[in-house]
């Protein structure tokens, strides 16, 4: 399995529970993960099923490579970040 933590900022705009799901890429982790919370998956990935421009992920401590297909590889026991991007200055 792996694990899925969102931070407390996107907590306050919708419920992102810690969570665990298999696959073995990204994009099958989220899609098992957000399975059961439709309101997290749009806040996080767009009408593309791309990751949202205000959003990063991590896996494992590096930055994802694929924002677009979420093809990263993941392995049971990795640990998934999703961020809310902060820009300005």
């Amino acid at each position: 399995m792996v694990k899925i933590l969102f931070t407390a900022n996107i907590q306050r705009h919708v419920a992102c529970p810690e969570a665990e799901a298999d696959g073995a890429t990204l994009r099958e982790v989220l899609d098992n993960a957000f399975r059961e919370n439709a309101r997290a998956r749009s806040y996080v990935l767009d009408d593309q099923a791309a990751l949202r421009k205000h959003m990063t992920i991590f896996i494992d401590g590096h930055t994802l490579r694929d924002r677009v297909r979420l093809s990263d590889p993941v392995t049971p026991g990795s640990v998934v970040h999703v961020f809310q991007a902060l820009s300005g200055g």
